[in-house]
């Protein structure tokens, strides 16, 4: 988490060919990184074996050893995923990776867990990973470093260039609640209910700089603005600037990362591909000269606030404050996507996928089902089956 994208990540907009349409255009390529917990098979409780499970998952055949990475506390450990031209691919690669960190976390004693937050309280906070930069995070955040025991999921989509990216963040910025709603994970922190779908959200809306980013003027206003919280000493680096959605400094990317960490690798990659639609409608969007539509920032950080709140149980707030019943709110997101995905040749895919995930109920609903029909053991049942 308090670093930026994992190595794997270095997309771009990669060859043209023909897609449904009549008309030829790049294939935007992507790359997902997930983040999960460590906790004890007997008791659920978290672990500090993240060293011990990515020195295991490195020997694999299988798996390279930067694509299994540290995270800011040695209880969770980040997955990346290669760079993707096919929504296929995205998931073929999480599943192996689930499995690779699976396999190793047995073997040093542990399970990963795909929960946006920890399930039970600890007993202690994990020790900070030994790296330089994670000590300095420490050393800033004091008892937020502590309790950072949530897990994201972040979708990197190629962008052209910086001003298409800053563009892109302009227009997808007003979907954020929308997504944080569906992918609400966390419902539990430290051994009760929240009431909220995405915990996580809360937490991680403590940082100094995060929730939904702003709207810029260019690329320009975008530099000024890290560059102002740099010379302030807001952050450290830019590698601190937690938006939601922001422009990779690494990568030519757009990352977003407003998801919690999904329970399945399908979820996941149903995930991918409705992020790389938005993007790549946004790119449209900008070629087309089409007018961005405004959003007061007060407005959208009260839908993203409610979004995590209430998840896909209740209404949802757009971008003028009127509120929408929640399937309402998604199938005006799959519509406003719709064309992306037929170009990307994703429609059928993510209908599928969208269509169970639904059936199935969100995630945050599917962890308090689990929790209320068999307690502590099936909820860990259910998050750590990978």
């Amino acid at each position: 988490m308090p670093r930026e994208g994992g190595s794997r990540l270095t997309p771009d907009t990669g060859p043209r060919i023909p897609r449904p349409g009549g008309y030829t255009s790049p294939v935007i390529t992507m790359g997902v990184e997930e983040e999960y917990l460590l906790l004890d098979p007997a008791t659920a409780t978290l672990v500090p074996l993240a060293d011990e499970v990515r020195a295991v998952a490195g020997l694999q055949p299988a798996v390279d050893a930067c694509e299994v990475q540290s995270e800011l506390l040695q209880a969770q450990l980040e997955v990346a995923t290669p760079v993707c031209t096919e929504l296929a691919d995205v998931g073929a690669h999480l599943l192996r990776l689930r499995r690779a960190v699976a396999v190793a976390a047995d073997k040093a004693g542990c399970l990963p867990a795909a929960t946006g937050t920890a399930p039970l309280a600890c007993a202690a906070p994990p020790a900070v990973t030994e790296q330089p930069r994670y000590a300095a995070v420490a050393a800033q955040v004091a008892r937020l470093a502590d309790e950072q025991l949530v897990n994201g999921m972040h979708v990197h989509v190629a962008v052209p260039d910086r001003r298409v990216g800053v563009a892109v963040l302009n227009r997808v910025r007003l979907w954020l609640p929308v997504l944080v709603a569906m992918g609400g994970n966390s419902p539990l922190w430290w051994g009760r209910d929240t009431g909220f779908a995405s915990w996580r959200t809360v937490v991680f809306g403590r940082w100094p700089v995060s929730g939904p980013p702003p709207g810029f003027d260019g690329p320009a206003d975008y530099e000024r603005r890290v560059d102002a919280l740099l010379r302030a000493g807001a952050i450290m680096d830019s590698g601190q600037v937690y938006w939601q959605a922001r422009l990779s400094e690494r990568y030519p990317t757009i990352e977003v990362r407003c998801l919690d960490v999904q329970l399945t690798a399908d979820d996941a990659m149903m995930f991918a591909g409705i992020v790389r639609g938005l993007v790549a409608t946004a790119v449209h969007e900008d070629r087309q000269g089409l007018p961005v539509t405004p959003c007061p920032p007060e407005m959208l950080y009260a839908a993203n606030w409610h979004a995590a709140r209430h998840g896909l149980r209740g209404d949802l707030l757009d971008s003028r404050g009127r509120r929408h019943r929640a399937d309402d709110a998604v199938r005006a997101l799959v519509g406003h996507i719709t064309p992306a995905l037929d170009e990307a040749g994703d429609t059928a895919e993510v209908t599928r996928l969208l269509r169970r995930f639904l059936r199935h109920g969100a995630p945050a609903d599917r962890q308090r089902r689990a929790l209320a029909s068999g307690g502590l053991e099936a909820l860990t049942d259910l998050v750590t089956a990978m």
